[in-house]
């Protein structure tokens, strides 16, 4: 029988994560809200699972359904964009400290850390009754470090990480994966292209690299396991 994985956030990434296991073999659906995305996960060869990944419920009862029709859930990936931008123009990251408000921490820090939340609870609970599997956890280089301007966006990537290190631990004994992979870049997509088009492609983190990252993730057997991965591009700084 073969395998089967669910992507959250089918669009521009998780479409080439979707793409990626398809090749390979695997069973693929696409967790998404806009029907435009729903029908490109249809495009590709998946099953389109309309549900939003932010909400505990909707996404249980998502994954049971994938795996009622699938037979199991074998990996569970989070490529969701999950901050919620204030109104008003307010600073890609939150701003500074001094002049954010509550707002900008809850779209940009609790929106955050609330998704991965709600992915691992839901991940973890669909493997066990799957019997085990991987769940991968996408996030970006401000799980590692804070910048200035970011400060609000970097709490809720560190939020993200210590979560899933928690699950790794949790989880280890039941046969089920936890990983984190940080993609320490802007990604080039439809999605960047505005305003990545006069940077050098060397500087970009390709979709297809990170879709064989999360595949290399998911694919480990019980002897060597991963649960932290960083991807940074030849282009871009590499801060140890």
């Amino acid at each position: 029988m073969s395998k089967t994985v669910v992507v959250l956030g089918a669009r521009n990434l998780g479409g080439a994560i979707i793409d990626h296991f398809l090749v390979r073999g695997w069973n693929a659906a696409g967790v998404a809200r806009s029907q435009d995305t729903l029908a490109g996960v249809r495009s590709r060869g998946a099953l389109a699972l309309e549900a939003d990944a932010s909400d505990l419920d909707s996404l249980r009862g998502t994954l049971a359904s994938a795996r009622e029709r699938f037979g199991s859930v074998d990996a569970v990936v989070n490529a969701v964009t999950a901050y919620r931008a204030p109104r008003g123009g307010a600073a890609f990251g939150g701003g500074e400290l001094a002049q954010a408000d509550l707002e900008a921490f809850r779209g940009w820090t609790v929106a955050v850390a609330e998704q991965a939340f709600v992915f691992l609870s839901a991940g973890a609970a669909a493997l066990q009754e799957s019997g085990g599997g991987a769940l991968v956890q996408i996030t970006g280089g401000s799980s590692q470090r804070a910048y200035p301007g970011r400060g609000l966006w970097a709490a809720g990537a560190f939020a993200t990480r210590a979560l899933v290190q928690a699950a790794a631990q949790e989880l280890r004994g039941q046969d089920i994966h936890v990983a984190l992979l940080a993609v320490d870049a802007t990604i080039e997509s439809p999605k960047t292209e505005a305003f990545t088009r006069d940077q050098p492609r060397e500087a970009l983190a390709d979709m297809d690299e990170v879709a064989r990252a999360v595949s290399f993730l998911v694919e480990q057997g019980g002897r060597g396991l991963t649960h932290e991965l960083t991807l940074t591009p030849a282009g871009e700084r590499w801060i140890p």
